[in-house]
């Protein structure tokens, strides 16, 4: 289960998860939209095919909630791993500025992110819906109360509640060794899509005053990217480096084989293919990939799901896992309500499989592991003058898929 918190990369690593279900067949509790009720507290019955405790099955849980570990229990089997990711309060309040302000009525207000830092209790009224994105987001998502006031033993509490919960918190700024074994299994190959931020230019005062004001998430990312060192520590800083330039150097491999201009992101607008344009929201501006021409329908269609954007797997997986539902969504046409609460307008570049429209992160590009499957090394190979990634051996059977 991988709680999927907002503006730390989590989407890259939700549509790893997407993938690696996908490739084996497994079973996905999704939303029935593209949240689970989100900012409510988590409830079983917001997933899609539930029936009661544990009637069915399901392997994988990742869109966005707000943690509720009871009613998650009731979802998921009793070996379930946990796992989530963390950033820097004053990064992710960047990041969530620009994303949110158009919803959450304290950035509303503020005529930009360090006039709200020099004084944020004029803009914000813990009353107001969506306000729980300008302040402590990390505690909220983890299921906390964002608003308490900060002391030490609170903040400590929070803590040993979360790493009672969690098994693993994967962090944002070193997101390439997060992704490597320390993390507790094999590396991955991740490319997230790439945001665009408007200039939120914030002097060394006001990100003093941002960790001030989110100081139970600064508290939490603290203790956390602590523990992350410790582990990289035991697993060796040198081995770490290697680790990590492998997977950088595979990544660029990958780029080079599936993507135009050696997988450089391009506007959203400007992507041919509108299937695979990520969605659009706030200030920000989400950036895309486009595949190269000439690919094998095999190599296609491996690339293809690298970069798919969060919004469009789903709507994936949920035909598949719901093939009778699928032509009922799709006559719906409900305005769908984004994680901010405020209706989205509709737009040709983000209209869904579903009728609906929602709130994504963009898409991801990796491949799991040092090798493949089957245990044989990813190597590379020119196919009608493309190149193309395979696994094991030549032929159609062996392209990465």
């Amino acid at each position: 289960m991988f709680l999927k918190t907002h503006k730390t990369a989590s989407s890259t690593v939700l549509n790893m998860l997407y993938r690696y279900g996908e490739e084996r067949d497994l079973c996905f509790a999704l939303p029935l939209g593209y949240q689970f009720g989100y900012p409510l507290p988590f409830n079983a019955h917001r997933v899609k095919g539930y029936r009661g405790p544990h009637v069915a099955e399901f392997s994988i849980m990742g869109n966005h909630m707000r943690f509720n570990k009871p009613e998650v229990e009731k979802v998921m089997p009793v070996d379930t791993f946990y796992f989530s990711i963390m950033r820097d309060p004053v990064a992710l309040a960047e990041s969530s500025y620009a994303y949110y302000k158009a919803v959450a009525p304290a950035f509303k207000k503020a005529k930009g992110l360090g006039d709200f830092a020099d004084n944020p209790r004029k803009y914000y009224d813990p009353r107001l819906r969506n306000n729980h994105y300008a302040r402590n987001l990390l505690w909220f998502d983890f299921g906390l109360d964002h608003n308490a006031n900060f002391s030490t033993t609170l903040a400590r509490r929070g803590e040993a509640a979360v790493r009672r919960a969690f098994k693993l918190i994967l962090v944002s700024e070193h997101f390439d060794q997060s992704m490597q074994k320390p993390s507790g299994g094999s590396s991955w190959v991740g490319k997230a899509a790439a945001a665009q931020p408007p200039a939120l230019a914030l002097t060394d005062d006001q990100r003093l005053k941002l960790r001030e004001w989110n100081a139970l998430d600064w508290h939490l990312y603290q203790a956390f990217n602590r523990s992350f060192w410790n582990e990289v520590d035991r697993f060796g800083r040198t081995r770490m480096d290697q680790e990590v330039a492998l997977l950088r150097t595979r990544r660029e491999v990958l780029a080079r084989a599936c993507l135009r201009d050696g997988g450089r992101p391009v506007e959203a607008s400007r992507i041919r293919d509108k299937t695979i344009r990520p969605f659009q929201s706030g200030l920000v501006k989400i950036l895309g990939y486009e595949l190269q021409p000439g690919l094998d329908n095999a190599t296609h269609q491996a690339c293809l799901r690298m970069i798919r954007p969060e919004i469009q797997y789903k709507d994936l997986l949920d035909a598949r896992q719901f093939p009778r539902a699928a032509p009922q969504a799709a006559q719906a046409q409900a305005p769908a309500i984004p994680a901010g609460g405020a209706y989205v307008r509709k737009d040709p570049s983000s209209q869904l499989r579903t009728g609906e429209l929602g709130v994504g992160e963009g898409g991801g590009l990796g491949v799991g592991g040092r090798t493949g499957e089957d245990g044989s090394r990813l190597s590379r190979s020119n196919n009608n003058n493309n190149q193309t990634l395979l696994r094991g051996g030549g032929g159609g059977k062996g392209r990465i898929r």
